[in-house]
């Protein structure tokens, strides 16, 4: 793992309610600070080019590879492990400009993937999105919310912005062909 990022474990457990805004609240929570405001968006209220970017069921590197015409790789801000379970709040960068193109928090249970995939994970390099792709692990995306956000001073920091924006993002679970989540995210896109 890289060094740049703090690495903690303890307080994130397992949540056992569905919440739109996890794991990104669980990272707050663990900061002791206030989450931004968060509401739900309908897909078809979602401007372009925020709708063609979230309203899908396919994976988001990919999407915005395709999008910004550019590879990715990801800054990890903070991390936890709990048990079996690895969580990252993550800004993933274009590697030809290292520009900010999606802030997020995802929590990985790491016993459902192979070890050389585990590996790469950890390693905090590329996107989990590129590893399910190289190890041709199948898995389906399933959208549950899209989001609107306001942007705070942690997230501004993260995708280099300033002043108080509307972002969109979307809650999404990655799961197994058995419907076992491999993943939980929230993504959320700079304006």
């Amino acid at each position: 793992m890289s060094n740049t990022a703090k690495l903690t474990s303890g307080p994130f457990a397992p949540r056992a309610t569905y919440s739109e805004t996890y794991p990104l609240d669980a990272f707050y929570e663990q900061r002791g600070e206030p989450m931004p405001v968060i509401g739900r968006v309908e897909p078809a209220e979602l401007p372009e080019p925020y709708r063609s970017l979230l309203v899908h069921e396919n994976d988001m590197t990919p999407t915005l590879q395709k999008f910004h015409k550019d590879t990715i790789h990801i800054r990890v801000l903070a991390r936890n492990i709990f048990e079996n379970e690895y969580f990252r709040e993550v800004v993933l960068l274009l590697n030809g400009t290292e520009r900010p193109i999606e802030f997020g928090a995802i929590k990985i249970i790491l016993d459902l993937f192979p070890e050389k995939a585990r590996e790469e994970i950890l390693d905090e390099k590329r996107p989990l999105g590129h590893i399910l792709q190289e190890h041709q692990i199948p898995h389906f995306s399933r959208p549950h919310s899209f989001l609107t956000i306001a942007s705070d001073n942690f997230i501004n920091h993260a995708l280099k912005l300033s002043g108080v924006h509307s972002l969109y993002g979307r809650r999404n679970t990655l799961v197994d062909p058995w419907d076992r989540p491999l993943a939980e995210i929230v993504e959320i896109l700079p304006t």
